[in-house]
């Protein structure tokens, strides 16, 4: 029996404690997942590709079942070359439904043989998504709780109004 191997992709700018837990929720159907951080020069990102490897790597605790790895281009070459046929995504709203159900399309078009699993995120990670951690965070917002506890000390390095929270 071969192993189940999907692909979890997105701009982790930062990770979220909603992120953590669809991957704990995914690895309950996979044995593999990697946690793709998506590398997109157009976007202004807080955190660069490899703080954000790392922080992943740090808030799972360097679960052996989770590799974590950046890609720019066609998500669905790059599931493909990991020896992924499935594409793990989060919806939270009937918002991300509409956007995420045109980019599964687009990615059947491309590759027939990679499909895509919806997750509903967790009820207590229901509102929770890295613009807003990073607004909050920006304006001393205290986020911890909603994101691991190597975020929540990282955004202390990144925002001066964050950095006196306890």
């Amino acid at each position: 029996m071969s192993e189940k191997i999907a692909v979890y992709p997105g701009s982790f700018d930062p990770i979220t404690n909603g992120h953590v837990n669809l991957i704990e929720r995914a690895l309950q159907v996979f044995d593999k997942l990697i946690v793709a951080v998506a590398h997109n020069p157009n976007k202004t990102a807080l955190f660069s590709v490899e703080e954000r490897i790392e922080m992943i790597r740090v808030a799972l605790k360097n679960d052996p079942r989770v590799s974590t790895a950046s890609f720019q281009g066609l998500l669905v070459e790059f599931a493909v070359q990991q020896g992924a046929n499935v594409i793990v995504r989060g919806l939270r709203a009937l918002s991300d439904f509409e956007y995420e159900f045109q980019m599964t399309l687009m990615n059947r078009k491309l590759n027939r043989k990679v499909d895509t699993m919806f997750l509903m995120t967790g009820y207590k990670w229901f509102y929770t998504s890295s613009k807003i951690i990073k607004e909050a965070a920006s304006l001393g917002g205290s986020v911890r709780g909603l994101v691991p506890e190597i975020v929540h000390q990282r955004l202390k390095d990144k925002f001066p109004a964050y950095r006196n929270l306890p």
